[in-house]
């Protein structure tokens, strides 16, 4: 698919995730390109009709700044007690509504912040949706004193472990300071078993499988189609 032909799919997606948005309501903001799309209709429609957000949490920096030069004030997750919704993208999302996130590095503060969501609503283009996880790699942040523990002991387990390098061939370190190990398992076969190990194996800061957390996805297909499926 051609990316303008793309981008436009994911402007139409993010054009109805903004229209979800109420007023006086607290907001979680994602990352990626297509949660870009979703921050500047969001402006357009608050232009329009103030919405008078009481407050606005991110997962990033990038989209922080865009919030900010849009006017939006952004707080900390911290100072905020529940969020209404949140709107962000996702790497792969499967026909349950399960999903890979995290090709980003920010897969630690997007799962405190969708689980700390009344509602989750994902926008994607057609690509990232699939029949079951697969396709992309499962990010697993892992802290730096036992990242050569955890990694020997995917290898053992047949997971498919690599590190994550950055732009300079080293090994990527996220925004706590942390190392990710992707793994290569393609299909992820059963989700919730790999889920519970990762979440048992000391070092793992988080994993990138996000189960059971979004309501709502928003598709936006080839041929103009925006579909929305609920869990």
């Amino acid at each position: 698919m051609q990316k303008t032909k793309q981008d436009e799919l994911k402007q139409e997606a993010a054009k109805k995730a903004a229209l979800m948005v109420e007023p006086n309501s607290v907001l979680g903001v994602g990352t990626g390109s297509t949660v870009a799309f979703f921050i500047d209709e969001l402006a357009k429609i608050n232009r329009e009709k103030a919405l008078n957000l009481k407050a606005i949490v991110t997962t990033s920096n990038r989209s922080r700044a865009q919030l900010e030069k849009q006017g939006f004030k952004v707080n900390e997750l911290s100072e905020v007690d529940q969020i209404d919704l949140t709107v962000d993208g996702a790497d792969r999302v499967d026909l349950n509504l399960n999903g890979i996130k995290g090709g980003g590095g920010a897969l630690t503060l997007e799962k405190n912040v969708a689980v700390n969501s009344k509602k989750n609503i994902w926008i994607v283009d057609e690509t990232k949706f699939v029949d079951r996880l697969k396709g992309f790699a499962l990010p697993v942040e892992v802290l730096p004193i036992s990242c050569e523990q955890n990694f020997r002991t995917f290898s053992q387990e047949g997971l498919l472990p690599k590190y994550r390098l950055d732009d300079n061939g080293k090994r990527y370190i996220t925004h706590y300071g942390n190392f990710i190990i992707d793994l290569h398992v393609d299909p992820i076969p059963f989700p919730n078993v790999l889920a519970h190990y990762l979440d048992s194996v000391v070092g793992v800061v988080e994993h990138g499988l996000f189960l059971n957390i979004c309501n709502e996805v928003i598709i936006a297909h080839s041929d103009g189609k925006i579909e929305i499926r609920k869990r």
